[in-house]
């Protein structure tokens, strides 16, 4: 199948998506915009395969009681940052492709995606050679006494409280922790 094809129903909720949020702040704002543009070059702006930049969806995991949140020190860069990366060929909705990456990147079934974005971030990455990752971010919440188990990917997995990040902590993450709270209180209103 097609590139274009197997990406075709995320690039139409990531475009819809993205066309009704209402952003989190100015930058977040730029950002959609920014996201908005680059998904005009169809359902190949979701495959890492696009080397001018690609979307990505990550998520913050809270606890329940948004006391704590969980982050992972990165393989990679070697820096404490939320959970997420590539969508995949089989993600329908971004949600679903955060939903997917919490779970694997945790350990931790029956994680809950609020739908609506809390961020949208543009960072380079090192994929192709050289890209930018346009990084839709989600918050996700953990059911009562989970626990989480170290993947592949990371280094470590750790629960922090919100006012005390670990260090180092990667560019980005710490805006992520007041929407993320937000949507945290909006589902325990409703």
């Amino acid at each position: 199948m097609p590139e274009t094809e197997t990406y075709a129903d995320l690039h139409a909720d990531a475009t819809a998506v993205l066309s009704r949020w209402t952003a989190t702040g100015p930058a977040a704002a730029a950002n959609r915009d920014r996201t908005l543009a680059l998904l005009a070059a169809g359902p190949v702006a979701m495959s890492r395969a696009h080397r001018p930049g690609h979307v990505t969806a990550s998520a913050l995991v809270l606890d329940p009681a948004g006391d704590r949140v969980l982050l992972c020190l990165h393989g990679k860069f070697r820096k404490w940052v939320q959970l997420g990366g590539h969508c995949e060929p089989g993600d329908r909705t971004l949600a679903a492709a955060a939903l997917r990456e919490a779970t694997e990147e945790s350990g931790i079934a029956g994680l809950v995606v609020d739908p609506e974005p809390i961020d949208v971030d543009i960072h380079p990455v090192a994929c192709q050679g050289g890209s930018l990752h346009y990084d839709v971010r989600f918050a996700v919440l953990a059911p009562a006494g989970a626990t989480e188990r170290v993947s592949a990917e990371s280094e470590a997995l750790g629960w922090f409280p919100p006012d005390r990040l670990p260090e180092p902590l990667a560019d980005g993450t710490v805006q992520l922790v007041a929407p993320a709270l937000a949507a945290l209180a909006r589902r325990v209103a409703g």
